[in-house]
């Protein structure tokens, strides 16, 4: 990990603090390619009464609406929180075949008392295509996002 990636992982904490502040659950990402931030997206799951909302879920429908999946291809996703299994899904259908995360599906459920804490890994391993995975990272920083917001 360098120095640029713990700052694209923190902006994803920001995505998620910022959404939290809003009412939303506490989940940010952030789509970085060649250096640059190309996109960022919070969870809206509360305030747009869609569970399909995730932050990462939000990402990706926006990526998918500007850019080629070639493109996509060459991104990096920061997640603030290890996706789950649907964002899993729409990372990798996308195109997307690196993904950073802070904190882990396993702390997650210790702060929310989840189901289906399915470690990215097992999804994305089950593809055809390869996804490197990074993480838990920065995971007391991440999981504090989650203080509180349960």
């Amino acid at each position: 990990m360098n120095e640029f990636d713990l700052t694209c992982l923190r902006a994803a904490f920001a995505a998620a603090h910022r959404t939290k502040s809003a009412g939303n659950h506490p989940f940010g990402a952030v789509l970085v390619r060649d250096g640059t931030i190309m996109a960022e997206a919070e969870n809206t799951v509360v305030t747009e009464g869609d569970p399909t909302c995730h932050a990462e879920m939000n990402l990706v429908r926006r990526a998918v609406g500007q850019w080629s999946r070639e493109e996509l291809g060459r991104c990096t996703l920061y997640a603030s929180t290890e996706p789950c299994v649907m964002c899993c899904g729409a990372i990798y259908w996308a195109g997307i075949r690196h993904v950073v995360y802070g904190c882990s599906a396993d702390a997650l459920a210790r702060h929310a008392g989840g189901s289906l804490a399915v470690p990215c890994r097992d999804t994305f391993e089950r593809g055809r295509h390869s996804t490197i995975v990074e993480g838990p990272l920065l995971e007391a920083e991440g999981e504090a996002l989650h203080d509180g917001a349960w």
